[in-house]
C-alpha cells in the first residue's frame, strides 16, 4: 500500500469521505487543503459512462481556458514552410529536431505544433511521442499551417482532453492560487465542452464520477448532477 505524507493525511481528514460536493463547495474545500508550500496545480478527473475501446465513443478535443492554466508551456514547432511564424515558439526546426529527439532522447518541450508536410516524418516517432502525449493532432489544432495562431492559443491557456483506456479524462483546471471564481469559471467551460462532446451513441448517464485534486493532495468529489452549481 502506498504511504502518504503527514500533510496529505491531515488534508484527507478535512474531506468528507463519501460526500459529493457542488463545484463551489469542492473548490473551497480544495483551496483549504494545505499540502505543499509551492503553488500546486488543480486537475480534474472525470470518469465517463462509455466504452473508450469503441471507435464511435471517442471523446477528444481542445479549447482555451478563460483564465489559463497558470503554466508556461515550452513549444516546439516542426516545419519546413512556416518557420517565419514561429518566432514566439521556444524551439523550431524540421528533421534536425526530430533527429535530436530520436538520438539524444531530448524532451525539453511540452507541446509540438507541426505543419502538415512534416507529419510523415513525425509519424516515425509515434511510438516515442504517443505515450508521452506529445504527438500533434489536427483535432487539437496542433497540426496546422496557421502556426502563429496555434502558438498564441497554447500560450493563452489552451488545453487538450482525451478519454483514456479506463474511460477517464484528466485535464488541468488551473492553480491553487487562482481565486475560487477563476477556478470555477475554468471548470464550467471545461465541463460544457466535454458535455457537448458526448457521443451520439452514448446511452444512460454520461458523467459517472468527477473529482478535483491538487498536485499532492487528495481528491474532492463533485456530484455529477450538480456540475452547474
Amino acid at each position: 500500500m502506498k504511504k502518504h505524507s503527514k500533510m496529505y493525511v491531515e488534508a484527507l481528514g478535512n474531506v468528507e469521505k463519501n460526500k459529493e460536493y457542488n463545484v463551489t463547495e469542492a473548490i473551497k474545500v480544495l483551496k483549504g487543503l494545505k499540502t505543499r508550500k509551492f503553488d500546486e496545480s488543480v486537475d480534474l478527473a472525470l470518469k465517463l459512462n462509455i466504452d473508450a475501446k469503441k471507435t464511435d465513443m471517442n471523446v477528444r478535443g481542445s479549447f482555451v481556458l478563460p483564465n489559463g492554466t497558470g503554466k508556461t508551456k515550452r513549444i516546439l514547432v516542426i516545419t519546413k514552410t512556416k518557420a517565419n511564424e514561429a518566432a514566439e515558439a521556444d524551439y523550431c526546426g524540421a528533421e534536425d529536431m526530430l533527429e535530436k529527439i530520436e538520438k539524444e532522447n531530448w524532451f525539453e518541450f511540452d507541446t509540438i505544433v507541426a505543419t502538415p508536410e512534416m507529419m510523415p516524418a513525425l509519424g516515425k516517432l509515434g511510438k516515442v511521442l504517443g505515450p508521452k502525449g506529445l504527438m500533434p493532432n489536427p483535432k487539437s489544432g496542433t497540426v496546422t499551417f496557421d502556426v502563429a495562431k496555434a502558438i498564441d492559443e497554447i500560450k493563452a491557456g489552451k488545453v487538450e482532453y482525451r478519454l483514456d483506456k479506463t474511460n477517464i479524462i484528466h485535464v488541468p483546471v488551473g492553480k491553487v492560487s487562482f481565486g475560487g471564481e477563476k477556478l470555477a469559471e475554468n471548470f464550467n467551460v471545461l465541463m460544457n465542452a466535454i458535455i457537448k462532446a458526448k457521443p451520439s451513441a452514448a446511452k444512460g448517464q454520461y458523467l459517472r464520477s468527477i473529482s478535483v485534486t491538487s498536485t499532492m493532495g487528495p481528491g474532492v468529489k463533485i456530484n455529477p448532477a450538480r456540475v452547474s452549481e
